[in-house]
């Protein structure tokens, strides 16, 4: 149901988790636990799914708190369960209140859960391609930091995702990414023909090291190959299959 983080694990007062898509009640394309409440699951399936993720959280089923996702450097700070309604319209989750669980959803792209055990402050963002050259990642750094996390005390964990083998770029993309920094072109080896294969882990890790976080923990799983435990987008894609689903990665304060 779920794989952890050994650095993040060895934190007294603070729950994690990676959910895989085992454990749960949706069936087809999205078996079995899809958090997914953007897909076109059976809702009242995604729900239970997320009420077991809540559970196994050790938080309430409102408690656990996830974002309307765009691939933006948004960061929002939870401080109380969620009220109803629509969601936040952010990538990146922190909160220094016991009891709430900073979530992502992810399916390719990478989850990554933040820790300060010290200042007692989590967070979790959700970074693609996107959102990790666009500043998620220091965002959730630097709102963490206003709750009383120190950079120097951050452990960070990179969940499932897809990686470099698995992951097949234009010439446009590494252009883009070259454009920016001409140093980045050592996170793409060459593909077939006019492609390239992108180091996303490799590329997150950058942004976190030079932000000044010294522990990352790269879990080192690849979504897109290891169909029996991870959903991912890009292999949907490959299948023409009409949707996919979303795991959960969720970080909090013990009460």
């Amino acid at each position: 149901m779920r794989v952890a983080s050994d650095s993040l694990s060895a934190l007294p007062g603070i729950r994690h988790a990676f959910f895989t898509r085992e454990g749960g009640v949706s069936s087809g394309i999205y078996g079995s636990l899809n958090a997914g409440l953007g897909s076109n699951d059976d809702q009242a399936s995604v729900r239970e799914n997320r009420r077991r993720m809540a559970e196994a959280m050790g938080v309430a089923e409102n408690a656990l708190i996830s974002c309307f996702q765009f691939h933006s450097p948004n960061v929002v700070v939870a401080d109380q369960p969620h009220a109803g309604g629509d969601r936040p319209r952010a990538d990146a989750v922190v909160s220094a209140t016991p009891g709430i669980a900073c979530g992502v959803a992810t399916a390719d792209c990478g989850p990554v859960l933040f820790a300060d055990a010290g200042a007692r402050v989590v967070g979790a963002a959700h970074a693609g391609w996107k959102g990790a050259i666009s500043g998620v990642l220091e965002a959730t750094i630097a709102e963490m930091e206003k709750l009383g996390a120190a950079r120097a005390n951050i452990r960070v964990a990179i969940g499932p995702l897809i990686r470099q083998p698995s992951y097949e770029v234009g010439q446009p993309f590494v252009d883009q990414f070259v454009a920016a920094d001409p140093s980045y072109s050592r996170f793409f080896v060459p593909g077939k023909a006019g492609h390239a294969q992108f180091d996303l882990p490799g590329f997150i890790g950058h942004r976190l090291s030079a932000a000044g976080i010294t522990a990352i923990d790269d879990l080192g799983l690849d979504t897109y190959a290891d169909e029996a435990r991870f959903f991912s987008y890009r292999r949907t894609t490959h299948r023409k299959e009409p949707d996919y689903g979303r795991h959960i990665a969720a970080i909090a304060l013990e009460t």
